[in-house]
């Protein structure tokens, strides 16, 4: 499994997780290096734009197409990384990879919300949809978050779990081989163990 080193975050942590479960995970710095992952992780924290310019200026755009729309990898963006799946953002002006019919808009709570922005701290996730990564038949899941922006999608059956802060948002995606988690599993404890477990032996 390899992680895309593009200059946007300490990718450690998830390194750790992916070897507590079982897994085995590089960090490279070398785009070329995709042409044999058998699975990836975007990971990422910081504006879409300047994740956008490290995907470009490091050459990792091409090889991420040809990994994950050629062939069919699977890929799982966390974070900034799930946003940089999109076609656009809020928050920016460049367009995203695109990969899923989806926008990325910021919170926009009531003025008499007592709620803050960013949405930062564990919440409850409920998962819409079967799949492969986070388990629909267990107990109630947390997870941690930290972002000012989330995922909108246009395609309803790409939600794979929403959460609640102000007003229900996409948590996770999924399409195909391509799956996104607005929040941190290498933070989460038990649950984002089981999600990396789960991604790991996809």
């Amino acid at each position: 499994m390899l992680i895309p080193n593009y200059g946007c975050g300490n990718l450690a942590s998830i390194v750790r997780m992916i070897n507590w479960v079982g897994g085995d995970a590089v960090i490279t710095s070398k785009a070329s290096d995709l042409a044999v992952a058998d699975k990836i992780i975007l990971a990422g924290v910081g504006a879409f734009d300047h994740g956008m310019s490290g995907l470009c200026d490091g050459g990792w755009i091409d090889a991420l197409n040809e990994a994950v729309l050629v062939r069919r990898v699977p890929i799982l963006g966390i974070c900034l990384g799930m946003q940089l799946m999109c076609k656009t953002s809020e928050e920016g002006t460049l367009p995203g990879l695109g990969w899923i019919d989806a926008e990325v808009g910021r919170f926009k709570l009531e003025q008499d919300s007592s709620l803050k922005i960013p949405h930062m701290g564990w919440n409850t996730v409920s998962v819409t949809k079967e799949n492969p990564i986070i388990c629909s038949d267990q107990e109630e899941q947390r997870f941690y978050f930290v972002h000012s922006y989330h995922v909108i999608c246009n395609q309803p059956n790409d939600t794979l779990a929403i959460a609640h802060h102000g007003y229900d948002f996409t948590a996770a995606f999924s399409h195909e081989n391509i799956f996104g988690v607005q929040f941190h599993p290498e933070k989460s404890h038990k649950f984002g163990m089981a999600l990396m477990k789960n991604f790991v032996e996809l």
